[in-house]
């Protein structure tokens, strides 16, 4: 077994939206769990609260603590963590942990959308199109995922098939002007 160098906060934050996190740390034996819920508990840093939390969620290299877990998560989520605030919401959106509640998982995806995170943007819109939200927060959510760079080409096109979808409920007006202003 060769020591695990501490996960550097960027590249932690790279694994968390990409929802590799877990892995990687099952992948390195476990090694840094004293060391991520120091700086989850003690230097109290979004990414290092939500990948704490979401250890004790799911009770990896560590025992299972759902609620505990998802109050670290929501720690982070507080600080702004844009990732925490999406998988918060898909939480509430599914009962997931917690008691199913689109309300709250609406509040929580337009936030991390408004912080610009694509994979946020894409499932607000999914809400918006499947009748969560408010016509009121169409165009806003168009602008943003309209204008958002996304590199992917499966996650390109189903941001592409939402926003055709949303531009449906939508005036042609509004939309034309969701797509020029950023």
């Amino acid at each position: 077994m060769q020591a695990v160098q501490l996960y550097d906060p960027e590249e932690l934050i790279d694994w968390i939206n990409h929802n590799t996190h877990l892995q990687r740390v099952k992948a390195d034996d476990c090694q840094l769990v004293q060391d991520i819920e120091a700086r989850a508990k003690v230097m109290m840093l979004p990414p290092y609260q939500f990948l704490w939390g979401d250890m004790l969620a799911w009770g990896v290299c560590v025992p299972k603590n759902a609620e505990q877990g998802v109050d670290f998560m929501w720690q982070a989520a507080r600080q702004g963590l844009p990732a925490a605030l999406e998988q918060l919401g898909r939480y509430y959106a599914k009962g997931t942990f917690v008691q199913k509640d689109p309300r709250q998982a609406a509040l929580l995806m337009r936030e991390a959308a408004s912080l610009g995170f694509v994979k946020a943007q894409i499932a607000w819109v999914r809400m918006l199109v499947n009748g969560l939200g408010s016509p009121l927060d169409y165009e806003e959510a168009y602008r943003w995922l309209h204008h958002a760079v996304i590199g992917d080409a499966k996650q390109h096109a189903e941001a592409s098939r939402l926003l055709a979808q949303l531009a449906k409920q939508m005036p042609a007006n509004v939309v034309r002007r969701a797509k020029e202003y950023r």
